[in-house]
């Protein structure tokens, strides 16, 4: 086919290698640059997939750290609020116990300067009158217990109380449980009547004669009483009006309920001997000034 091109016509053998030293040269860098355009689009994708994974691990440990600082202020924040209410309920407990005090201190300085009062006033009663008072002060806390003793609050009935004075046994009445509405005071001194009253409101305070006892009470009394305790001074009156005054109280008891007697002498102030009932002899109270005992006197 070469023997028909003219001569002219023949390309050089330094051309076609040239040609051919070209066409391997472009397709050499054909393929290299596509190669290189392959490891870029790799590179890219790599540097792409790459970028992207950081950003989600950014992004991520951003949101992490965005939670653990909230949780650090939740955490502070409560802290805080359980701090200030721990100091606000110290503060309260403070204020309390306070308070406390503050009216302990008042209780005790009210109970003592009452104390005082009563010991004034009935030492002065005594002066006036030392054979109807009987005694230069109230009665001790320690005897006032132990007449309350012998009384039973869940007997039916009012509990009267003879010579009541500024209340001591009064007290110790209503601590033992009998409640102050069944509580009927008869008390001579008008002074003391009107103490009793302020002190003990829902009591039934008469003022008038103890040893006249039936008449004092008529119209107060609607039954049977469930017991008498007395604080009257029993051995300045003559044996014949004790026992008379006994015999009154049985007349409004309650069959074998108590007449509750204190005295400072060492025999009975009732004498024994002079009629058809029961004695019964307390402890003697050495805490009480002077030392006294109770006496207990049931129908036989």
């Amino acid at each position: 086919m070469s023997d028909l091109i003219p001569r002219r016509q023949r390309p050089a053998p330094v051309v076609v290698r040239a040609r051919e030293v070209r066409d391997k040269l472009e397709g050499e860098w054909k393929e290299q640059v596509e190669k290189a355009r392959r490891t870029v689009e790799m590179t890219q994708g790599r540097v792409r997939q790459e970028a992207l994974e950081a950003r989600q691990r950014l992004k991520s440990e951003i949101e992490q750290a965005t939670t653990d600082f909230k949780r650090s202020i939740e955490r502070a924040t409560g802290k805080v609020k359980s701090t200030r209410h721990r100091l606000e309920g110290e503060a309260r407990l403070t204020a309390v116990k306070v308070r406390l005090r503050v009216a302990k201190v008042k209780s005790t300085a009210k109970k003592a300067a009452d104390k005082l009062e009563n010991e004034t006033r009935f030492f002065r009663t005594w002066i006036e009158s030392p054979l109807k008072t009987g005694a230069v002060s109230p009665s001790s806390p320690e005897l006032a217990r132990e007449m309350a003793s012998y009384v039973d609050p869940n007997a039916p009935g009012l509990v009267v109380e003879l010579g009541p004075g500024t209340g001591p046994v009064t007290e110790a009445l209503i601590t033992r449980g009998v409640p102050e509405s069944r509580l009927l005071l008869l008390e001579y001194d008008p002074e003391f009547c009107g103490l009793l009253r302020r002190r003990f409101p829902a009591a039934k305070v008469v003022q008038g004669d103890a040893y006249a006892i039936e008449k004092a009470l008529r119209g107060h009394l609607t039954g049977r009483v469930a017991a008498i305790v007395s604080s009257l001074p029993l051995m300045t009156r003559p044996p014949r009006e004790r026992l008379h005054l006994l015999q009154q109280g049985f007349a409004l008891l309650a069959r074998r309920a108590p007449f509750v007697q204190f005295t400072y002498a060492a025999a009975s102030p009732i004498p024994l001997r002079a009629g058809d009932f029961l004695a019964e002899a307390g402890k003697r109270i050495w805490k009480n000034i002077p030392p006294a005992r109770v006496w207990v006197y049931r129908q036989a």
